[in-house]
């Protein structure tokens, strides 16, 4: 049997290494599944609040430009109609949803392989928040100087507000919540760093052994 993935923590006083769920971050990656699960990640941010008004709800032109016959120009009922300037679409583009479905096995397998990719890599620490007691953007820039190559994401619990203030502003450092982690952003980062608290719920939401998607 292989020996679990190992993972640095950054902050102890001490250097040490912890070992990591074997069925999380030690799994095949299978492109297919990251492929669609980022698409429907991406589909699912777009807006599509795109529009145009048609004839219907353009202002203005409820009477007739002009007499029906005896002018010499074409008839003409209303100014709201497509061909004149200012009237309204012939077919107007609506709200549109983008979203694509993924199930829910395809998305937790999606995301134990980027959690494995970065395992497999060395590009996965762990983050030991206790000498952080006060929002410091310095000491988190000390922090990820000696590890990782940026971008990076930074995976803290919403409690951890201390910890999320420290690393939201350095440059090309994203930090999000277990709940909102994203393939995508996986995906995104060159290095990836968790903490303590976050891994519970990072294992949480991958899912369990036994789930993987074929």
């Amino acid at each position: 049997m292989a020996a679990p993935p190992k993972a640095p923590v950054l902050g102890g006083a001490k250097q040490q290494e912890v070992s990591l769920e074997t069925s999380v971050f030690a799994v095949d990656v299978k492109p297919h599944l990251l492929h669609e699960t980022v698409r429907a990640e991406l589909n699912a941010a777009r807006a599509g609040t795109r529009g145009g008004k048609s004839r219907g709800l353009v202002t203005g032109g409820s009477a007739k430009p002009w007499r029906q016959k005896g002018t010499g120009r074409a008839r003409a009922g209303t100014t709201r109609a497509p061909h004149w300037t200012g009237g309204g679409m012939a077919f107007p583009p609506g709200m549109r949803n983008f979203e694509v479905k993924v199930n829910r096995k395809a998305r937790r397998a999606a995301l134990r392989g980027a959690l494995s990719d970065h395992a497999s890599g060395g590009t996965l620490a762990i983050l030991d928040g206790s000498g952080f007691d006060v929002p410091s953007t310095r000491q988190a820039a000390d922090l990820l100087a000696g590890w990782g190559d940026r971008p990076t994401l930074v995976v803290v619990t919403e409690e951890e507000e201390v910890l999320a203030k420290s690393f939201r502003n350095l440059e090309r450092v994203l930090v999000t919540a277990p709940s909102e982690l994203e393939v995508a952003a996986l995906l995104w980062a060159r290095s990836l760093v968790v903490s303590e608290a976050a891994l519970l719920l990072v294992l949480a939401r991958a899912g369990a052994a036994g789930e993987e998607a074929q």
